[in-house]
């Protein structure tokens, strides 16, 4: 690498930006097509129970309507559970979409209307009546709490002797946190459009974060052979996790494509966004035991998190308080209430979002009990390595990141007691919190080529769900190949593109990055090789002292164009295809992204409304790629964790079993109103055990140990504790 012409670091603007501000990119429901039929879901008003009768009759006889599929009136589809299992799969069967006639949950889609506009198809759903055999249900996570059984998911085994150790403890707390439901809500709703073809295969647009598990989904469901399933995702307008999973008007849009051999489109409406995953309600109980100078002597953390009655949904809840701090005395348990409702879905830094809010609040509350800054509690208490694993970190800059915030927020003119500072009527909180993410990479390729006009053309299956992607993989390719950033076009969200895994945990950038890295690399070598047998000049020169940047060959003072280069070869083109995987080097080490957050609050001393002022986030992630990218990603994060923290909350009526604010009006997300002054700092940090990029990925980071900071602010502003999240106005007054 050339770092003195380095792309990767640089903050560029987006390479999709201008088709995205100007409409020329087009999403899963936009796809335009001669013909094309539209479906409307039908969806169940129960909780539980069966289908006893599904009467279409007068659906049918609206002038436009085509069909109605339900399980009765459907194509074969595959009876086999292991064959609705996908990638992000949780143990058990996975929901079979219009398979028979039980109800599991209120929203399950019972029926498709097919017409020839939306406007017709759902017309024609209202017009559908469903009679049922109603069972009774049950949806609430509290009333469930003697029912759990063990998560199927590894937790990590006790150590030490917590029990003896939080008995002797100088200082303890046990508290009890409950967390809400939590849906993704991206801008763009779930959609499929299935253009069907001549010869019987299928062009699929769909909204997903893994083009490859969606076509590995149909293959295996319809018994389609792959090389007649193509799915496209060019272009993903949020997902957040929501997409990491095949949602069900991909199958359904596929069945009514093949049983009416027409092109189809299925968009679900806002309400129905509501039907599938989500981030699950939990009830977190933290035990701390610490001596007298604050260090950390026991630590147990007990969870209990909703799941549905038909898988196993697990997340990594409480490991998080096995590994941030320094304890030789943990004990982590995880439990499961399975419930009348759909499967929960990973939703952005699943199970540290959640979970790190009892650590992080826990930790506060034994700081107060203590008498000791919270911030310096934790440093009391960094770890050097992973308690879970014994594994020292590869890089952990997590004490840089205490000290540039707290720098840059000014948190030594913090005064200690509660409602102690104040401005007019307004009582002024300062909290803070540590946030920890794992940095993982997977297995990924990348195919790179470029010609004789020296143009490149890199290549992975992987999407871009807003983080950056196209910007990112450019950036990378052009650094390695020396190649102009406007050279160089990067191709994602198609199945029929080199392997990539899916686009979630923050590994995008570290596996198929490293793959684009890899590639480019070898046509850098190819290039080389062209040029020493064309060029005496390149021949006679070092290879270390031959320099790729910007375009062009530079060896000494000649300088030669890439494109001549390569219009020189015998190909007139140099292509190369790399599988990568991550580094042996990584084995005996631990890899995370940490981050510290400061957050200021103002509460009204009367009304008890909560305004968020100013964030300070300071975030270790290794070398950053784009800081342009990164930053906003970031951004996004923490009016996210806002939201966890004030906002969000999907209330369901447990009588129904039926969710209640589905829709952008009642379920409550953060505006701008709600966003104060965000400074966000990437603290420097050189990684070459990671990846080769020495890059960490932002994506989860920015929002883990919010809602803990926020909270932890609300207690020195007003001296109330409150561990029921959202934090609203009546649990405050």
């Amino acid at each position: 690498m050339n770092d003195k012409h380095c792309v990767v670091g640089m903050p560029l603007d987006r390479v999709d930006g201008v088709a995205k501000v100007t409409g020329q990119a087009r999403y899963a429901g936009e796809h335009p097509h001669a013909g094309l039929l539209h479906g409307s879901v039908v969806s169940s008003t129960i909780a539980r129970g069966r289908v006893l009768r599904i009467d279409s009759s007068q659906a049918l006889k609206v002038p436009g309507v085509v069909a109605v599929l339900d399980h009765e009136h459907r194509p074969h589809i595959s009876s086999y559970d292991d064959d609705y299992k996908d990638a992000d799969s949780a143990k058990g069967a996975a929901f079979r979409p219009l398979f028979n006639d039980r109800v599991l949950y209120s929203g399950q889609p019972l029926a498709l209307v097919l017409a020839d506009n939306l406007e017709l198809a759902r017309y024609a759903g209202s017009l559908i009546t469903v009679e049922y055999g109603e069972e009774a249900h049950d949806t609430d996570l509290l009333s469930a709490l003697d029912q759990t059984h063990q998560a199927p998911a590894k937790t990590p085994p006790p150590r030490g002797d917590f029990a003896k150790h939080y008995a002797n403890a100088a200082v303890t707390i046990d508290a009890t946190y409950l967390t809400a439901n939590e849906h993704h809500n991206p801008m763009e709703p779930h959609a499929s459009t299935v253009l069907y073809q001549a010869d019987g295969s299928l062009e699929i647009h769909d909204k997903t974060q893994g083009t490859q598990n969606c076509q590995d989904y149909l293959h295996k469901v319809f018994g389609l052979p792959k090389a007649q399933i193509r799915v496209l995702a060019a272009f993903v307008g949020g997902a957040f996790g929501s997409g990491l999973r095949p949602q069900y008007q991909l199958p359904l849009a596929v069945m009514a494509a093949l049983h009416l051999q027409r092109s189809v489109r299925v968009t679900l409406t806002r309400q129905q966004m509501f039907t599938f995953g989500y981030r699950p309600r939990t009830q977190q109980r933290l035990r701390l035991g610490a001596d007298a100078d604050g260090r950390l002597l026991a630590i147990a953390h007990d969870a209990v998190g909703q799941t549905s009655r038909f898988e196993d949904f697990t997340e990594h809840l409480v490991e998080w308080s096995g590994m941030l701090y320094a304890c030789d005395n943990v004990a982590l348990s995880y439990r499961l209430a399975p419930l009348d409702v759909y499967t929960p879905l990973d939703m952005r830094a699943p199970g540290a979002a959640s979970g790190m809010i009892a650590l992080e609040c826990a930790m506060d509350e034994l700081a107060c009990m203590a008498a000791i800054d919270p911030l310096e509690l934790r440093r009391r208490n960094f770890a050097a390595s992973n308690g879970n694993t014994g594994k020292p970190y590869s890089s952990k800059e997590l004490l840089a990141c205490y000290a540039q915030g707290a720098a840059h927020f000014g948190w030594d003119a913090r005064n200690p007691a509660p409602r102690s500072m104040r401005k007019g009527n307004q009582l002024v909180g300062w909290g803070m919190a540590g946030g920890v993410w794992e940095a993982l990479q997977m297995k990924a390729s990348a195919k790179a080529r470029i010609d004789a006009q020296g143009q490149v053309t890199v290549s992975s299956a992987t999407t871009d769900i807003g983080t950056g992607t196209y910007t990112v993989m450019t950036q990378i390719a052009a650094d390695a190949l020396g190649a102009k950033v406007q050279d160089v076009t990067f191709e994602l969200g198609d199945s029929s593109l080199p392997t990539a895994p899916l686009q979630g945990g923050s590994f995008t950038v570290s596996s198929v990055g490293s793959a684009v890295r890899q590639a480019c690399l070898v046509l850098r070598a190819q290039v080389l090789e062209q040029a020493r047998q064309a060029y005496p000049e390149v021949a006679a020169s070092p290879r270390e002292q031959v320099v790729f940047a910007d375009g062009y060959l530079q060896a000494g003072s000649h300088r030669f164009a890439l494109s001549d280069i390569v219009a020189g070869s015998t190909e007139k083109a140099f292509e190369a295809q790399i599988d990568a995987e991550p580094s042996a080097r990584r084995k005996p080490f631990a890899t995370a992204t940490h981050s510290a957050v400061f957050i200021e609050v103002q509460v009204d001393e009367d009304l008890g409304t909560i305004r968020v002022t100013r964030v300070v986030s300071a975030i270790a992630a290794g070398r950053v790629v784009n800081p342009k990218t990164a930053h906003s990603q970031i951004l996004g994060g923490v009016v996210w964790g806002g939201g966890m923290a004030l906002h969000e909350q999907t209330l369901t009526d447990h009588a129904l079993g039926r969710v209640l604010n589905h829709n952008l009006a009642e379920y409550h997300i953060p505006v701008n109103a709600d966003c104060g002054d965000v400074e966000v700092i990437f603290v420097e940090e050189n990684d070459d055990i990671v990846n080769e990029l020495g890059s960490k990925g932002v994506g989860e980071i920015g929002i883990v140990g919010v809602a803990a900071a926020i909270a932890n602010a609300i207690h020195h502003a007003t001296g109330k504790r409150v561990r029921d999240f959202p934090i609203t106005l009546d649990t405050l007054l």
